[in-house]
Order: structure tokens, then sequence, then C-alpha cells
């Protein structure tokens, strides 16, 4: 049954485009929606009996298989959340029939890649389902056709073309000795065997999810990708793209199938403690509100890393955690920075000020979502943090502890200094007349700030029972 989560959008897209063409217009919208917040609540009220595997045997190598535990569950219910923002704003922002239906047709598309990589079992399965992510994701980044939309479109393909080629040779190595690409079976072979060969098919395969992750230092292709995308597509590389078809694939395959040895630690703690300084040291620089964001992507991915780099069942569900929380976040500054762009016209800091008198909802929001991705108290960021830092420290690992925290000190410093430049202060003359965004936007950011604030106020009451778990992925 869970691979209705794949189905149901492709069937979508045949009955909009075919069987009711006419109609498809106005349909596409509703359709999209119904199918996000269905998504959501299957995964927060389960029927027990939707929940249960597939398996389709194309030959006795390659076996297309899906299956449910708490971590894939959580990735559903993140794009869930973030799909319904985006087709949201996409009715929002795009007044054009025809262009809209046409994003709606992708969204789609990108949904079904999107639950395939939650979903999957196995290695081509997987390298599969994240190129259809990536493929769409190229075409949205370009979908205004403008010069800096092509040219940032361009370095993601290039670039996801040489993490699919670095995964695609991995994979082929594994499957020369393995003899399979189920996760289970490939785990089972190298633990058996290990040697210098599946060493370097690993290392090959994580590079490509390294450059997918955007991590450093294979991120470059990220900030203009962010930058330069339309706002519903910032939105949704930022929240559930990146994070899915990237950090998820990557925390499942070392989960699951590589395993925790001491090199693979060392090499996810740096990576990670690479990224999130980096990240952060280059969003202190920026002046344009998206690029800034887009950096912090790059920190906060590095910060999830980090946990999972830890090696610990503390540190996995504290990145999981953070995971979500991210998209969370992540998504509502993204819509705020959309509706900031729409109402004053301007992305750069240098050129706003005071616009929460202005635009009080988008103002608020923005605090809540800064202060949650700071780590702060009580907010669904500050016990992801917490949580990986614990784990650090509690692993032997105190340096990279020290880094994490002091990140977050870094973290807080260029949120505040957006916060400033953009929110508070004095109205300048160029901006008296700025009024708040349309409900397609103050909506979507009213609900996703109270989710940041939800969610942290539930976490404690939830660690045990729901979040801790999520640090044991085979025990879905």
């Amino acid at each position: 049954m869970v691979s209705l989560f794949i189905l149901a959008p492709l069937l979508a897209i045949f009955a909009l485009n075919f069987m009711f063409r006419r109609l498809g217009r106005f349909a596409a919208f509703w359709v999209g929606l119904l199918f996000s917040l269905a998504q959501i609540e299957l995964v927060l009220l389960p029927r027990l009996p939707f929940w249960t595997n597939s398996n389709f045997i194309l030959n006795d190598v390659f076996r297309f298989s899906l299956g449910v535990d708490n971590f894939t569950k959580l990735i559903l219910l993140s794009s869930g959340v973030v799909l319904a923002v985006v087709f949201v704003i996409t009715k929002a922002l795009i007044d054009d029939e025809a262009k809209r239906f046409d994003f709606f047709n992708l969204l789609f598309i990108i949904m079904i890649g999107i639950n395939g990589v939650a979903l999957t079992k196995d290695l081509f399965s997987l390298y599969v389902f994240i190129e259809v992510t990536s493929i769409t994701s190229f075409i949205l980044i370009a979908f205004d056709r403008n010069m800096h939309a092509f040219e940032a479109a361009f370095k993601y393909i290039m670039l996801s073309a040489l993490a699919s080629v670095l995964m695609l040779s991995g994979m082929s190595l594994l499957l020369l000795v393995c003899g399979a690409t189920g996760f289970s079976a490939v785990a089972q072979s190298l633990a058996a065997s290990p040697n210098n060969f599946t060493v370097f098919a690993v290392g090959l395969f994580l590079c490509g999810l390294f450059i997918k992750s955007g991590l450093a230092p294979f991120h470059t292709w990220l900030p203009d990708s962010y930058s330069s995308a339309p706002a519903p597509v910032s939105v949704l590389l930022a929240g559930i793209v990146t994070k899915t078809a990237g950090v998820y694939a990557l925390m499942r395959v070392v989960v699951s199938i590589f395993g925790f040895s001491p090199s693979m630690k060392l090499v996810l703690l740096f990576v990670g403690a690479f990224s999130a300084v980096l990240g952060a040291l280059a969003a202190l620089t920026q002046s344009d509100i998206k690029r800034m964001l887009a950096y912090s992507s790059i920190s906060q991915v590095g910060y999830i890393v980090l946990g999972l780099g830890s090696g610990s069942a503390l540190g996995v569900a504290g990145a999981a955690l953070h995971l979500f929380n991210h998209s969370v976040f992540k998504s509502l500054l993204f819509v705020n920075a959309a509706a900031v762009e729409t109402q004053s016209g301007t992305r750069d800091l240098d050129k706003m000020s005071g616009l929460a008198q202005k635009m009080p909802y988008t103002g608020i929001t923005s605090c809540l979502a800064s202060l949650s991705a700071a780590g702060l108290p009580p907010l669904a960021g500050f016990w992801s943090k917490l949580m990986i830092i614990m784990a650090l420290w509690g692993a032997g690992f105190r340096m990279y502890s020290v880094i994490a925290a002091a990140t977050g000190v870094l973290t807080l410093a260029y949120f505040l200094s957006l916060q400033r430049r953009a929110f508070f202060g004095e109205v300048s003359e160029k901006h008296l007349g700025v009024k708040e965004a349309g409900l397609g936007l103050v909506l979507p950011s009213v609900v996703l700030g109270a989710l940041v604030v939800l969610t942290g106020v539930l976490t404690p009451f939830i660690l045990k029972s729901v979040i801790l778990p999520l640090g044991n992925i085979l025990g879905g």
C-alpha cells in the first residue's frame, strides 16, 4: 500500500493532462494540496493496514522494494508539509494559468521522486529516484528562463551529473562485489568481506551524496540555485529536495549499509564541521537575503552530518530531528524572503529597514524561524542542536562538540543581522507604502511559525516515545 505515495502523483499527472485536460488547470492546485495534506494525515494518524511494505521483483539482482520505518515517516511528513506550502505560494505568486499548470505538473513529478527516495530499500531504486528529483529540480530552477536562472541551473546540472556518475560508479562496483543492490544484502556482504575495493566504492557513492547534499567543499552550486530560482522553487529546494535527495539518502545508506567504522565517523565529522563553519561564516558576509539563507542551509546541513558522524543513537536521532526542524524553519524563512521581495521590490538587506512595522506577520514569523535556527529555547531547533552537541560530547568528540556550539553562536549572529537590517529600526522612505503580503504568503508563514513553536514545546513530551527511537533507523 505504501506504493500509493508514488503511484498517486503519477496517476494524477495522467488524469490532469489527458483525461481531464480542460479541468486540469483548475483542479491541479486542489489535487496537489489534497495529496500533500493526505500525506501529512497518514503519517500523524497512521492506519495500520496502509503501512504495509511492497516488493516488486524484477530479477535476481534488482528487487524494487519499498519499506517504512520511523525515519521514513519523518521524511514523508516533512515533504507533505513543504509541498503543501509550495502549492499554496505557487498559486499566489504565478498568475499565468498555463505556466502555473506546468509548474504544478513538475511538483507532482518531484513528489514522486522525493517519496520514492524516502521509501526505497535498494541502492538502484534510490539512485533512480534521486535522479528523478534532480532532473526535475534542474527544470524548476530554470523555470523563469532568465539569465541568472539559466546560469544557476547549468551549475546545478553539471555538479549533479558529476554526483550521478560517482554514485552510479560506486553502486556498480558494489554490485560486482555483492551481487545485489538491496540494502540488507549489500550490508551483509560488506560486513563479511571488507577490502580496499569496497572502501573505494563506498567513497565514490558518499562523494556523490555529499554533492547532492550541498556539503562543503561540494557546495558551490547551492547558493546560486537557491537565490536565482523562483521563490516557490527556493522553498522547495531548501525545505525538502536537498534534505531528501542528499542528506536523508546519506543518513540512510550510512546507517543501513556502510555502518559507523572509525574512518567513516572521521569523514562525516570533518565534512560536517567544515560545512557548518564555512556556511555560517559565508552567511555573515551576505547582503542578499536569499544568498544568506542559502549559505545558512549549508551550515545547518553540516550540523545534521555532525550528528550522524557521532555514530551514536542520540546523535542519529538529533540529526533526524534537526532535518525535520530545518525543513520547517528554512521553508518559513524562504517564504518570508519571497514576501519581502514581492512587497519591497528588493532582496538587498542594506536597502531595507523597519519592515516589521509594515509586515508584522512576516516580521514575527521570521524572528521565530531565525531563533529556532540559532538553537534558542524553547523553539524546535534548540532540542535537535542540543541532542547533537550532547551526542558528540558523549561519544568523545569534544572538539567537534565545541565547534557545533560555536557555530550556533555564529548562526545567531547572522540571523540577528538579518532581523536588524530587514525588520528593525525606522521604515525607510522608499518603503513607507509597503503592506503585508497577501494571504497566499501570510497563511503558510503563520502555519510554519506555529509549527516551529509547537514542535519546540512538544519535543520534551515526545522525546522517549517518538524522537529517541529515530536513533535506530532500522528499528522502525
